[in-house]
């Protein structure tokens, strides 16, 4: 992955050690790696990021392995609907970091998954991955044009499942921008030799 990020551009390292996790591993949102193998129907929660110019990235993307049940479908179409609302929340000089917190949480919760999002929506990030700052019900400050931090909804269901999706967005006068690109479409990991199929 480091050698990935260096031909592409990056010019440092990891900006934290990646977290890649499966299937009830994912559910420990700090996963430490370990020998696991995924097993066909796994969630496969991946967090990365590398460093440039002395700023640190953060992303967290969830796949699967082989093929997603139901229930995982309709998670992750939730985590996704969550974390589109925090992201349509951010409003300079309008909106509370609680306030974009609360659209993210609201959403999980009338879908009966409150008690499954265990940590704040998000953290500033700049030279250090975590700096000064959250995404949370702690913080009522006001959003300020410049501003960079996480979006990064999360159900976890302990020793099943979980999904979590982040990006990295810069409050703007104009709006937000989201400076992640990878895409959120639902992605399953084909088991060798078979054929993707979503």
């Amino acid at each position: 992955m480091e050698k990935i990020y260096r031909e592409v551009g990056a010019d440092g390292g990891f900006s934290f050690e990646p977290i890649v996790a499966y299937g009830a591993n994912g559910a420990d949102p700090h996963h430490l790696s370990d020998h696991s193998r995924p097993q066909v129907g796994d969630a496969i929660v991946v967090d990365i990021g590398c460093r440039h110019q002395g700023y640190c990235s953060d992303m967290t993307r969830t796949f699967y392995y082989g093929q997603v049940s139901d229930k995982d479908r309709a998670l992750y179409q939730l985590t996704l609907e969550a974390q589109e609302a925090g992201i349509a929340a951010v409003k300079v000089g309008q909106a509370t970091f609680q306030a974009i917190d609360s659209a993210c949480r609201t959403t999980i919760a009338q879908a009966g998954y409150g008690d499954c999002f265990i940590h704040r929506t998000g953290h500033f990030i700049g030279q250090e991955t975590h700096e000064a700052g959250n995404v949370s019900q702690a913080n009522t400050q006001v959003v300020q044009a410049g501003q960079c931090f996480s979006i990064e909804p999360g159900i976890y269901l302990e020793g099943e499942t979980a999904v979590r999706i982040e990006d990295l967005v810069i409050a703007q006068a104009d709006g937000v921008e989201v400076i992640n690109h990878y895409p959120k479409e639902l992605t399953v990991i084909p088991v060798k030799g078979e054929r993707e199929r979503g």
